[in-house]
């Protein structure tokens, strides 16, 4: 005879987002065990197999009908089989399963510690020489580590850091926040760079004063290097009048060689045409490169492994 569940315990069937969280809590548990009853249609036989009381199974097939308020199974003696309803149950709670053992296997491969994942970010102007050479020197001992890149600027990093998508960053200015660590590895210096026709362009160094007058193209607000110059430009005793404001250093390069302004740019990977860097005398004109991650956050082999490595390269990360 088929059994015939009460209504007292179902789970609410409305589409309440509460509801739905309260019934997934309640569900979830049951699923494999669900699964495992359905493909042996033996509740002994799927004790046996998955090492669990036979009137734990029993009672976990039973209160899964109540809190669905259905019948999964059509009981004779000591086999089942599985109604309509249980078959179309089944066909979801296998996918969803396969989705979840996917998953597992995906987060354990990502810590393995040879073949494992790091999510990395780093700034756009780290990108062309500084991250490459990194990677390659880290890779001579770790060869199958793979690694996920991420370019982007200072701020930006950090948040995508914090909300768990990144597991270390190389970033400017180096952070300081209580949810963060962060370690010094580098010094940058910056230089004034100017058109190659440019009145200034004849000198090897100049005092940032003396570009009080002239225009600059500079990193959006929000930029690292776009607060370093504002803060250096003040420390000079001007404020910069911007003529255009961009999102990459060699693009504003380009605009530089293009006769639309001077920049305090770190040294190009590959020298640019049209431009003369100038040596920064006064203020100091430099920028600190570090590396940060999750204050609290666990590391992975992998992860820990190449945070040791990167702090490793201190006073030496950045190409000579």
């Amino acid at each position: 005879m088929a059994h015939q569940p009460s209504s007292a315990n179902r789970l609410s069937p409305s589409g309440d987002t509460e509801d739905m969280a309260e019934m997934s809590k309640v569900l979830a548990p049951r699923l494999a065990y669900f699964a495992g009853v359905a493909r042996t249609e033996h509740v002994t036989r799927a004790a046996q197999e998955m090492n669990v009381p036979q009137s734990t199974l029993s009672r976990a097939m039973v209160r899964l009908e109540q809190d669905l308020g259905v019948d999964l199974f059509a009981r004779h003696g000591r086999t089942v089989s599985l109604t309509p309803a249980g078959r179309t149950f089944l066909a979801s709670v296998e996918r969803a399963l396969a989705e979840v053992e996917r998953a597992a296997e995906e987060v354990r491969a990502d810590a393995d510690p040879a073949t494992g994942k790091v999510a990395f970010g780093f700034l756009h102007t780290m990108g062309a020489e500084t991250v490459p050479g990194l990677l390659q020197a880290f890779r001579a001992d770790h060869p199958r580590v793979r690694f996920s890149l991420v370019q982007n600027y200072g701020e930006a990093m950090l948040e995508r850091l914090r909300a768990g998508e990144l597991d270390l960053c190389l970033t400017s200015p180096v952070p300081d926040a209580p949810d963060l660590v962060a370690r010094r590895l580098d010094e940058q210096k910056l230089r004034l760079v100017v058109p190659a026709d440019h009145s200034l362009a004849t000198r090897r160094r100049i005092r940032l004063a003396e570009a009080a007058d002239e225009m600059f193209v500079t990193l959006e607000p929000g930029y690292g290097l776009r607060r370093i110059t504002d803060d250096l430009c003040q420390e000079a005793g001007f404020k910069p009048r911007i003529a255009f404001e961009g999102e990459e250093a060699e693009t504003l390069r380009g605009l530089v060689a293009a006769g639309l302004g001077v920049a305090l740019l770190p040294p190009p990977a590959v020298p640019r045409p049209g431009v003369v860097e100038l040596t920064v005398t006064s203020p100091r004109a430099a920028r600190e490169i570090g590396v940060a991650w999750l204050e609290g956050h666990p590391d992975t082999p992998p992860v820990a492994a190449f945070k040791r490595f990167l702090l490793s390269r201190r006073g030496s990360l950045l190409p000579t």
